[in-house]
């Protein structure tokens, strides 16, 4: 959203100020100066990656036109789930949510939170971490060392798409170069034509430079940014749910647990204590009119 709108004011200011020194757009209307550097970094892309790593790129460039997902509303849900799972499982035992995370899709639980049942990734760390405790197999702190070692590996490989382009963004002032010193030549090779044409000639020459240069800093660099950030964001809300975990694990009632979960989250989609305790309170009525039992 924001991207598309930087965008536009990458684009106003370039050719505003340019129009308004009295320049003339025909003059940097010079579509295969724009092929060359363009297909040149496109072949560069492609071969220094693997069909992986443009398939993950192009999973990421739709999400960087859309509001990230990973907001306060978002988190109070996840939280709400955290804390009714945890509490059925405290009350009820670890047993007692073992069908909800064997088929969460099936889950009159999980069912409660489509925003969360529709991130499939969210899904899976939430019930095979669960699925672990169940076994009983291993400590807090075995867990949080794999909990830690799957999020590395996820960021790591989120991370290709947004390293990629930053590569394409340093190699473009480089093709832009390329395309100048082309023109170069080419005026260069028409030293018998009067000064008007050579000038002609040069200043197309200069619009390789000038593309290079505005693709680099003003669109593929600011994108690789932006596929950056939402990568964190989607580091950051595994993260939320593997200090809740572990703060159940370690003892620690579900109001606390999702406490801890709260305060690892960014300032700009952290609900306050207030605002989290008043959702814990209505989640744990409605957890009560769903599972048999009282509430803790």
């Amino acid at each position: 959203m924001f991207i598309a709108f930087g965008f536009l004011v990458v684009l106003g200011s370039v050719f505003g100020s340019y129009a308004a020194l009295g320049g003339h757009f025909g003059a940097l209307f010079q579509p295969f100066e724009f092929v060359l550097i363009a297909g040149a970094a496109l072949g560069a892309y492609i071969s220094a990656n693997s069909g992986k790593s443009v398939k993950l790129l192009l999973n990421a460039l739709p999400g960087v036109l859309k509001a990230s997902p990973y907001n306060k509303s978002m988190y109070m849900e996840l939280m709400a789930l955290l804390y009714v799972i945890l509490n059925k499982a405290r009350r009820d035992g670890l047993m007692s949510i073992e069908s909800d995370i064997e088929d969460p899709s099936a889950s009159a639980l999980f069912s409660e939170y489509p925003r969360i049942l529709r991130d499939a990734k969210l899904v899976e760390f939430i019930t095979d971490y669960l699925r672990i405790m169940i076994s009983g197999n291993m400590s807090a702190f075995e867990i949080e060392t794999l909990m830690d070692q799957e999020i590395e590996a996820f960021q790591h490989e989120r991370s290709i798409p947004s390293h990629s382009l930053r590569d394409v963004a340093d190699g473009l002032p480089a093709f832009g170069i390329v395309a100048a010193v082309l023109g170069v030549i080419k005026a260069l090779a028409s030293v018998d034509q009067p000064p008007a044409i050579l000038a002609n000639l040069i200043s197309e020459a200069m619009v390789g430079t000038f593309l290079g240069i505005l693709l680099a800093y003003g669109f593929v660099a600011p994108l690789a940014a932006s596929v950056e950030r939402r990568m964190v964001s989607s580091v950051k809300v595994l993260e939320c749910i593997k200090v809740t975990l572990l703060a159940s694990m370690n003892g620690y009632p579900p109001p606390l647990a999702v406490e801890f979960g709260r305060k690892v989250l960014y300032s700009s989609v952290r609900p306050s204590f207030l605002e989290l305790e008043e959702h814990v309170r209505q989640t744990k009525s409605g957890a009560a009119k769903k599972v048999d039992g009282p509430a803790l």
